[in-house]
């Protein structure tokens, strides 16, 4: 009878001549295996997919600048840009006067020891600084001559050609250094909006121009608007027609040179009034402060909101201000309407006031002082 070989011995003889014995595995356990493996591969497509669709959103977000400091800082500079150019009529209609000239009341306050010059002594130092019109007209130089007063005689010049010569004289210096002071807080709002951050000071000053402009929330466009020069030939034809070359009672007593209205601050009032009349005509200490007033008055009064679009569009097409054509919109100046704004423009072409648009104030020296 032949021994029975078990299978235990056929195993360990197979292992001699090197053969692998596997197990065995139960199907439970194959499932189980193939299920978890099949979790893990989902699991990880899903992953990979979903870093697929979300990485070209992040790179997105951060390429859009809004993680990117460089772009952020574009795109401010871009709003400021729309800021500035927006034309909405609507920007320039509120109006915040609590602060609109105190400033200029405070500089009219301020304490002067000038005296009042006469005609004649006047002329004389005109003649002496070579002071005159017709070389002004030529090279566009005009000294800084800054007269406090007009002389009292202005009336007694039977010359009339000599009469207005004299004021255009006294007043022109006068134009152009406020259009200059104008000129300059331009130059400085767009500097500061050409920033991404500004300073502290820098936001202190926006602040005093949007009280002196009277502007609401702070609106950029709106101050821009505002914040610009008046054309010198239309102030000095305008000057010319409210005081009559320098001679009316307005002028003589209060520096009045535009005629301005009041009925809060210290005026004049005029002659042959109604008992119940409440308004004045604005008296100054110094001419400054009546150039200063007058254009601020031009500047922000809602009378004169188409003037000012009209300025804007004008500068909007890079040309210069022309007073012919921004005089059209000061028919609200006077009771008379369109007929004053034909009396300015005739004032303004039969006295060539347009020959002085584009004078400069020539730096102040030593000497000129020594002269005033």
């Amino acid at each position: 009878m032949q021994n029975k070989i078990t299978l235990l011995e056929i195993k360990k003889y197979l292992k001699k001549k090197g053969f692998v014995i596997f197990k065995q595995v139960k199907k439970k356990n194959i499932e189980k295996n193939s299920f978890n493996s099949l979790s893990r591969t989902f699991i990880s497509s899903l992953i990979i997919i979903s870093a697929f669709i979300i990485f070209p959103v992040v790179t997105d977000f951060f390429e859009r600048g809004v993680l990117v400091s460089k772009n952020f800082e574009n795109n401010s500079k871009n709003n400021f840009n729309k800021t500035l150019n927006n034309k909405n009529s609507k920007l320039d209609e509120d109006l915040n006067n609590t602060y609109l000239f105190e400033d200029i009341l405070q500089f009219d306050q301020q304490s002067t020891d000038a005296v009042r010059l006469s005609a004649s002594t006047i002329q004389e130092l005109f003649k002496s600084t070579n002071y005159n019109l017709e070389d002004i007209r030529k090279n566009k130089l005009v000294k800084p001559i800054s007269l406090t007063f007009l002389p009292e005689e202005m009336k007694q010049i039977e010359n009339i050609k000599k009469r207005k010569d004299l004021f255009i004289k006294i007043i022109l210096p006068l134009v152009i250094q406020e259009n200059n002071f104008i000129k300059m807080d331009r130059k400085k709002l767009f500097s500061i909006l050409n920033k991404s951050k500004n300073t502290k000071a820098e936001q202190k000053w926006l602040n005093l121009k949007f009280k002196q402009y009277g502007v609401v929330n702070n609106n950029l466009s709106t101050l821009k608007i505002r914040m610009d020069e008046t054309p010198i030939s239309m102030t000095i034809a305008q000057a010319a027609k409210e005081t009559g070359w320098g001679t009316s009672r307005f002028a003589q007593e209060g520096n009045a040179l535009f005629g301005q209205w009041t009925w809060s601050g210290e005026g004049i009032k005029p002659l042959g009034a109604e008992e119940n009349t409440k308004h004045k005509v604005m008296k100054f200490r110094v001419l400054q402060a009546s150039v200063k007033a007058y254009q601020r008055n031009l500047n922000t009064h809602s009378s004169y909101r188409n003037f000012r679009n009209a300025r804007a569009e004008l500068r909007d097409e890079g040309k210069k201000l022309d007073s012919m054509v921004l005089s059209e919109y000061l028919d609200k100046y006077a009771e008379t309407g369109k007929e004053y704004v034909k009396i300015l423009q005739k004032i303004i072409k039969q006295n060539s006031l347009t020959d002085f648009d584009d004078a400069k104030l020539l730096p102040l020296s030593i000497e000129l002082e020594s002269l005033i």
